[in-house]
């Protein structure tokens, strides 16, 4: 198993990495907290280290740490765009529940 990035957050990843930092990365982690008790941190970063999983996405590349990576094994990170908003949607098959706002779960 693995994780998987769909092309439409492969592309607005990649949106992020280019507009922000060229030399940069996205970073996908799973910290302590949360409602749920784990919550989802992402975002574009430069801090690589050398355990890292890499993931391509479009231009840029994804990182997970392995720690964080087994938390997250099967699942996968989406953009969608609706009327009402546009997010980061992660569909983790680990997850017992998760929070309304999508960004806390439990296992």
């Amino acid at each position: 198993m693995t994780f998987t990035i769909t092309e439409s957050a492969a592309s607005r990843i990649s949106t992020l990495v280019n507009k922000n930092d060229q030399d940069g990365f996205f970073r996908i982690a799973v910290n302590g907290g949360g409602c749920q008790g784990f919550e989802y941190d992402f975002g574009v970063r430069n801090d690589a280290a050398d355990d890292d999983e890499v993931f391509p996405a479009g231009d840029a590349t994804v990182r997970i740490d392995r720690t964080s990576l087994t938390f997250l094994l099967g699942g996968k990170i989406d953009w969608v765009e609706t009327l009402a908003e546009e997010k980061f949607e992660f569909i983790n098959p680990n997850a017992s529940s998760s929070c309304g706002c999508g960004v806390s779960f439990s296992i």
